[in-house]
């Protein structure tokens, strides 16, 4: 084979590595991709935006006070409007003299998840911070938790955290299981939640006299199906 031939197959030979733009152009995509990343990571998981509070009706908020009322609680004054229904009676209507009766019916009381968010709104310090799903046997919960100022790293943010609670009633009694804890997307171990993931809280701790057995002991029965929550109380 002569030097002219092994040069010309040199020259049809193929060029193999990359050249210095191609490395430059995969460098900065891979910058751009991580940018893009992070930059989602912090409007997702820690710049967080409040939540959009949930606002009732005139109509659904003298809904909401008269089962409010049926269980002892004075929901306060509600704003009507001419085109809704009659308001509830006032407290000096409801100073009628009367016979006392404990109707059954007033023994059961449900909640729909807007009510529930609603009066969430309502409360100064989880305004905004604050949301309730209800599925079938599962209430789940989404917080937004602002980060101390002197807190390292992430100070001054405010953290997503979500968590899902079972709640049911079986072998004739109420059942509240945590099913578990997220922070920013990551579930918490059941190690660093004390040991209470997928634990019966009223079980393991309804023989002490405390909340959980107080709570145990006035509920007939508690059924939580999707966006309602039913609750019927003891006699």
């Amino acid at each position: 084979m002569t030097a002219e031939t092994d040069h010309t197959m040199a020259q049809a030979a193929p060029k193999r590595g990359l050249r210095a733009s191609h490395l430059a152009w995969i460098v900065l995509g891979t910058i751009l991709v991580t940018a893009a990343v992070t930059y989602w990571a912090l409007r997702t998981y820690i710049y967080a935006k409040d939540f959009e509070p949930v606002e009732l009706s005139a109509k659904e908020q003298r809904a909401l006070d008269t089962k409010l009322m049926a269980l002892g609680y004075d929901p306060g004054p509600t704003p009507t409007t001419g085109n809704d229904a009659a308001d509830p009676e006032t407290d000096q209507e409801w100073l009628r003299p009367e016979k006392y009766n404990e109707l059954a019916t007033r023994r059961e009381v449900g909640f729909s998840e807007r009510e529930l968010n609603a009066m969430i709104a309502n409360n100064p310090d989880l305004a905004r911070k604050l949301s309730l799903d209800l599925a079938n046997d599962l209430v789940s919960a989404r917080l937004l938790v602002p980060v101390d100022q002197d807190f390292p790293v992430l100070g001054g943010k405010t953290l997503r955290v979500s968590a899902g609670v079972e709640m049911a009633f079986r072998d004739t009694r109420p059942v509240v299981v945590l099913k578990g804890v997220s922070i920013m997307g990551v579930p918490v171990p059941s190690a660093w939640m004390g040991g209470l993931k997928n634990i019966d809280l009223i079980s393991e701790f309804g023989d002490q006299n405390g909340f959980w057995q107080g709570f145990a002991g006035g509920v007939e029965d508690i059924r939580v199906e999707q966006g309602r929550l039913k609750v019927k109380l003891r006699e």
